[in-house]
């Protein structure tokens, strides 16, 4: 079975203590069942990586881009000014959806910009969980387009 690669920046391992009105109430193992069970839907396994450290997001892609499909990524504050990420997705050659739980174009203006986007085949903001669940969809459609 093809895999995805969910990765999450820092912070997102505290969800369902943070603001609710931004980010809701589920919490990271509660995204990760939701996007694992709409990627089987549509045939992938999900590997699931969260970390607070800029460095060991990129040692994850590097070390794990090769066997993947796709990328589903959240990176949190770092998607505002993190060009060694976007480097990274580059560098993997695979399909990449990025995701915000808020909608960050509605928010501090140092949010409304994504340095990674330019890396991604779309970006998912404001849906809070189920963006991610979009964001699985969008990816598979574009997966299932290019075979």
């Amino acid at each position: 079975m093809a895999r995805i690669l969910l990765v999450h920046g820092p912070n997102l391992n505290i969800l369902g203590l943070r603001n609710a009105k931004h980010y809701g109430f589920a919490t990271l193992p509660d995204i990760e069942a939701l996007v694992a069970a709409e990627a089987q839907k549509v045939g992938y396994e999900v590997k699931a990586f969260q970390s607070n450290h800029e460095g060991a997001l990129i040692d994850f892609l590097q070390k794990e881009s090769a066997s993947a499909a796709g990328i589903i990524i959240n990176a949190g504050a770092l998607a505002h000014y993190s060009y060694t990420i976007y480097d990274a997705l580059v560098d993997t050659k695979l399909p990449c959806i990025e995701v915000h739980l808020s909608d960050v174009t509605g928010r501090e203006e140092w949010r409304k910009r994504s340095v990674l986007a330019p890396a991604c085949i779309g970006v998912v903001l404001g849906k809070k969980e189920q963006g991610y669940a979009e964001a699985v969809l969008l990816l598979a459609e574009y997966l299932k387009k290019r075979t």
